[in-house]
């Protein structure tokens, strides 16, 4: 039963990777694609397709515990998986209707594979286990960032302006990567826990919570689920959870796709801007598989506190946020390098580019790789619920900040950031210390 249940995050891990190597490239570098089109019929903005991705995704993950609960996480993931593969697909020759409409399907989608992930990995893990299954699986869908960024990077490396041949072939290898994360998916078998009072006492997922009685109607289940999440939502600990998700949000449009905008817009980095943007995908890889390793399989004796985690997190951001301010031009979320309005405060480096890069990578893996670790100790019987919460308020926040990207200079985005950070940083403290108080929780 152990062996199986590792290699099922293994294969989690596996399959995350190699669809969000082409979903994540796919973000960091579409509104540049974008701007780069020689088919003037085209008129769709990348903003605006992660804005209602996230917005579908928020308002599905009301109803993806329900949809979870009937199909199952295996079939859920893969399904989802299948629906990835289209959107990447449809850069190879993007139509605005088509961009459209697979960014409203993959929104659905994606509250559906997420809810179906944090079940997955939960069924899977056990009190000894949940921390080292979360930083396992953190650190190999982070793997993600490197490699199609990499290979971005090779491409357009001395690419003043992007071919149409050249988005094509990028975008055709994406959708073949995510086909086969998919099928690996497919890979994963179903665990059923052992009715033992030591199992049960230990597992972090009871399967009779995780699904309804097979005599209930699948319209019970679904109306049950959600009602369920609707309750779980209304507590206490969620809601100040919530503040720190909604940072998690901003900070998730912010590295996946306005970032890398901005630095394809910064005219003092001359013609390797482009290629700078697949490096920048790589050092946050970096800094979030690295954040992954220390506060996941580094920690498996679970003496690491999850405070201790996130007070890194807020330092490394806090200074990845200045370097930014000071090196990138205002207006570079909105404008191309050859109509800029604002001028950066110091001379932009690729270095300190690439080292701000890192940081944000860093970063945010400290904040959600504790966020899992904090739902799974107290919501271990909710999983499904708890975490289509978790992707319900993340991806209010990221369809949010998409939307005022169109709009916002950069300094304006930054001091949002940086607020949400100090008050998510609170609200997080503030739940450690109300659940060490009053249940003794043990500290990672």
């Amino acid at each position: 039963m152990g062996d199986r249940r590792v290699i099922n995050v293994y294969l989690l891990g596996v399959g995350f990777m190699l669809i969000f190597t082409a979903f994540t490239t796919c973000g960091n570098i579409e509104q540049t694609v974008i701007r780069s089109l020689t088919n003037t019929s085209f008129s769709g903005s990348g903003y605006n397709s992660l804005a209602i991705i996230y917005g579908v995704f928020s308002a599905s993950n009301l109803i993806a515990p329900s949809v979870v609960a009937v199909v199952g996480p295996k079939m859920s993931m893969v399904f989802s998986g299948l629906v990835y593969s289209g959107y990447v697909v449809s850069f190879s020759k993007p139509m605005t209707w088509s961009f459209y409409i697979t960014s409203i399907l993959i929104g659905f989608a994606a509250a559906v594979l997420w809810t179906a992930q944090g079940s997955f990995l939960i069924l899977n893990s056990d009190c000894a286990t949940i921390n080292r299954n979360t930083g396992t699986f953190w650190a190999l869908l982070q793997c993600s960032m490197l490699f199609g960024n990499l290979y971005v990077y090779l491409q357009w490396r001395d690419t003043a302006a992007i071919s149409d041949y050249e988005r094509s072939t990028v975008f055709i290898v994406l959708s073949v990567v995510s086909l086969a994360g998919t099928t690996i998916l497919l890979l994963l078998r179903n665990i059923k826990h052992v009715e033992s009072s030591s199992e049960s006492n230990d597992s972090l997922l009871q399967d009779s919570r995780l699904f309804k009685e097979k005599a209930t109607s699948a319209m019970d289940q679904i109306m049950s689920e959600f009602w369920s999440m609707l309750r779980l939502f209304r507590t206490k600990n969620m809601l100040l959870l919530s503040v720190t998700i909604v940072y998690s949000g901003l900070v998730l449009t912010f590295y996946s796709g306005v970032y890398g905008t901005c630095i394809g817009a910064t005219r003092e980095f001359g013609p390797v801007a482009k290629g700078l943007i697949g490096l920048s995908g790589i050092f946050i890889g970096i800094g979030e598989i690295l954040g992954g390793g220390i506060f996941g399989l580094l920690c498996i004796n679970n003496q690491f506190r999850r405070t201790s985690a996130i007070l890194l997190g807020v330092i490394v951001h806090l200074l990845a946020f200045y370097l930014i301010f000071l090196i990138i031009p205002g207006d570079a979320p909105l404008e191309d390098a050859t109509s800029r309005r604002y001028e950066p405060y110091l001379s932009p480096s690729p270095t300190v580019a690439l080292i701000s890069s890192f940081l944000l990578g860093l970063g945010d893996s400290c904040f959600n790789t504790q966020l899992y670790s904090v739902l799974g100790i107290l919501y271990s019987q909710q999983s499904g619920p708890a975490f289509a919460i978790f992707k319900f308020v993340q991806s209010i926040s990221a369809a949010v900040a998409f939307g005022y990207s169109n709009y916002l200079v950069l300094p304006w985005q930054l001091l949002i950031m940086t607020t949400f950070c100090f008050f998510g940083t609170l609200s997080f403290f503030t739940v450690e210390n109300v659940e060490e108080n009053a249940s003794g929780l043990q500290d990672f």
